[in-house]
């Protein structure tokens, strides 16, 4: 079932995987966080993908990486298959450690231990991590499932 927003995701290709990107585009914005809590986060991806459908483009795999800079902001990184005009554009390349999480987004601090201890697991030492939050909170509900990703640039 299609919600007509998120896409179902399918964790089985980005649990426990090293996945390897060479400049990949992605399209940068801003979102503000009240002690890393986002505010206006679904604004952020409505403006984000207004400008990607006015260019004619394409998210592959619906890629979309959270960076908490600070407790005050989040850098979000949406994969596209082009240049959009009039943007801030990010390409991001390496190796990246991945696993997928779910559950309720409370648990994150537990996700990230976790992840830590994956990351020595497989004597990867991580130099930037992302967070992946597959669905809207409105998605997550109709799926049944709140998978998230993290990953960890190695």
């Amino acid at each position: 079932m299609e919600t007509g927003c998120c896409p179902p995701f399918q964790p089985e290709p980005w649990d426990e995987k090293t996945i390897t990107w060479e400049n990949k585009k992605f399209l940068k914005d801003k979102v503000f966080c009240l002690f890393y809590m986002p505010i206006g986060f679904g604004r952020t991806m409505k403006r984000m993908m207004q400008k990607v459908q006015a260019a004619s483009a394409e998210c592959p795999d619906y890629v979309c990486l959270s960076d908490h800079t600070s407790k005050w902001n989040m850098d979000v990184y949406l994969a596209v298959d082009r240049d959009i005009p009039d943007t801030e554009m990010h390409t991001i390349s390496g190796q990246f450690l991945s696993k997928v999480y779910e559950g309720p987004f409370r648990e994150t601090a537990k996700w990230c231990d976790d992840f830590a201890e994956y990351a020595r697991s497989q004597s990867a030492q991580i130099e930037k991590q992302y967070m992946w939050y597959t669905t809207c909170p409105k998605c997550a509900k109709v799926y049944g499932k709140n998978y998230v990703v993290i990953l960890g640039k190695r």
